[in-house]
């Protein structure tokens, strides 16, 4: 079983930054993809970026490109999310979740994601 953590929602106003971190406890493998959806308010979960640390790969969702960096840190169990220029749209409350099946551009199909983290909020003021 897995469990995630995550911390460092919080409020900012627009343009300005976050980092959401995430720690993982349980059997998370190299190969395994950890990645961060978001709920806005009124809407459905969605991808905002994954990585899938063995390989090197990471995939973000186009509304967050240029903006957003997800990184990974293997030996804590970790992903975080640099959030840059911050938009009201970006309020909502971000999850982390894990994949042993994700890959590639599959990470954005919250279905193959079995274990979550119970999110943080992040608000954005402009």
């Amino acid at each position: 079983q897995v469990r995630l953590f995550e911390s460092g929602g919080g409020t900012a106003q627009a343009g300005n930054s976050l980092n959401l971190s995430c720690i993982g406890s349980g059997r998370i493998l190299g190969t395994d993809v950890l990645s961060w959806f978001r709920q806005r308010p009124g809407e459905e979960r969605e991808f905002v970026a994954g990585s899938r640390n063995s390989y090197g790969v990471t995939h973000y969702a186009d509304s967050v490109k240029g903006r957003f960096t997800v990184s990974r840190d293997t030996a804590r169990n970790a992903i975080y999310l640099q959030m840059d220029n911050l938009k009201p749209d970006d309020t909502g409350v971000y999850y982390c979740a894990h994949s042993s099946t994700a890959y590639g551009a599959t990470m954005d199909q919250g279905a193959r994601y079995v274990y979550w983290g119970q999110g943080t909020q992040v608000t954005v003021s402009g």
